[in-house]
């Protein structure tokens, strides 16, 4: 008997690692007569897949769940479901608050939410499993679908994190490191070549501390695996993140100098430039290792572009260490990055700290360093007028007769080219750039 034809519309927040798994969530409901939906209007279920990281992403949360229940109260028969950090974090306090929750699951047990579906439907009451399971759910979900999916895709190869940073609530709402087998990875990248994929990003928590079960029973770090995703016919680019710099072993940097299908590309966070204000995050680095680090990667693959995550006002910090964080942002330049202003997390030790920085602080901090690091990122841009990039063009563009792909570099780049290119990469003459993306013309072959 096949299943209830059922809609459903999953929201993400957050980061990559979220985007991936809400799509291995549809994927684990399709057996059970789940479509997507385009939005929650008409979705039979709805579920937020959520973030932790910052105070502002879990506020979202709850707004959006204020909206969900006045439209479950219109409607007889619609679900509701929380998942992700959130859900892990705050479960007790989603099901008190919102009543209208049908399950709250967290992530490491997405797996079980059409079973958890049934069982509130059929108690009547929410259902919430932020228990960390024994089994993977990576062994319990079933194969991905087939979408014709774009040309770029996220593959989960770790999660959970060993390293304690103290503003930090991963390993709490994702739990220990954990790694998946090489042959698993494999598989499911074979999959998603079938499906059109060219260009893999691997991802985790701590992706380079991979330590995946290799074909002969060793353990194999994150640079074995890459040069073996490499040989997989139909791979054409690969990519990693996010990273530790204290996890960025010999043999990954020069893999990046050795594999042409390594983008040179690496998102490597410092979040902080004070050596006092690092230890203070339980970094397990100073800033010197960081730059002798950067000097050895640069070495390997010069024309390689680094990404980083830096946060503003942690508890303690004073003008010196800002301005420290400001001068090793001028010393080491970013073609990109991600900066905030300290989030406290319920339950990490750093919310605990009787030193905050004001918010007006805070606030003035992070302008100065945005305005060095937009600064950083338009003269990487402008830097590559005149070049010849090859770009993997994944979708349409917003004029006619236009396509949008991705440099080598992560920069988005328009073109005028016919849509047959979607998939493909071309060479493109760059002759524009702006904050955001670079404009080019293809060259003839």
């Amino acid at each position: 008997m096949l299943p209830t034809p059922k809609t459903v519309f999953v929201k993400t927040y957050g980061c990559q690692m979220n985007v991936y798994d809400s799509e291995r969530i549809e994927d684990a409901l399709r057996p059970h007569g789940y479509t997507p939906a385009a939005g929650p209007e008409n979705a039979d279920l709805v579920v937020l897949n959520t973030c932790h990281i910052r105070e502002r992403a879990a506020d979202k949360v709850y707004s959006e769940l204020g909206r969900l229940r006045n439209m479950k109260d219109a409607r007889s028969g619609m679900q509701i479901a929380v998942a992700g950090c959130v859900a892990q974090a705050e479960g007790a306090e989603i099901s008190r608050r919102v009543p209208a929750v049908d399950v709250i699951i967290g992530p490491q047990s997405y797996h079980r939410l059409p079973e958890l579906l049934t069982r509130a439907r059929d108690g009547g009451l929410s259902v919430v499993d932020t228990e960390f399971p024994a089994e993977s759910k990576f062994e319990k979900l079933p194969a991905r679908a087939a979408s014709g999916r774009a040309p770029s895709a996220f593959l989960t190869v770790q999660e959970g994190c060993d390293k304690f940073c103290t503003f930090c609530v991963v390993p709490y709402t994702r739990g220990a490191e954990f790694s998946r087998s090489v042959a698993r990875i494999i598989e499911e990248s074979q999959s998603l070549i079938r499906d059109g994929v060219r260009e893999l990003t691997l991802l985790g928590q701590n992706v380079n501390a991979y330590h995946g079960e290799a074909p002969d029973g060793s353990a194999w770090g994150l640079a074995q695996l890459i040069a073996r995703l490499a040989e997989v016919p139909g791979i054409e680019r690969l990519r990693y993140m996010t990273s530790h710099p204290r996890d960025m072993t010999d043999d990954l940097i020069t893999e990046h100098g050795r594999n042409a299908k390594l983008m040179p590309f690496l998102h490597l966070p410092f979040q902080s430039g004070s050596d006092r204000i690092l230890a203070a995050m339980n970094r397990k680095h100073t800033v010197a290792d960081y730059l002798v680090l950067i000097d050895r990667i640069r070495a390997a693959r010069p024309d390689i572009a680094l990404s980083t995550d830096i946060i503003v006002g942690f508890p303690g910090e004073t003008d010196a260490d800002f301005a420290a964080t400001l001068s090793l942002v001028e010393r080491l330049t970013f073609a990109q990055a991600y900066s905030f202003k300290y989030s406290p997390r319920p339950g990490t030790p750093a919310a605990g700290l009787a030193t905050p920085v004001e918010d007006t602080v805070m606030t003035a901090r992070l302008t100065a360093l945005q305005h060095l690091l937009t600064a950083q990122q338009k003269a990487f841009n402008t830097a590559q007028i005149g070049k010849t990039l090859p770009v993997l063009f994944d979708k349409p563009g917003r004029k006619p007769g236009q396509l949008i792909g991705r440099s080598p570099y992560l920069q988005a780049v328009h073109a005028e080219a016919d849509s047959r290119l979607i998939g493909q990469i071309a060479p493109v003459a760059v002759s524009s750039a702006s904050l955001s993306s670079l404009g080019g013309v293809i060259v003839a072959a």
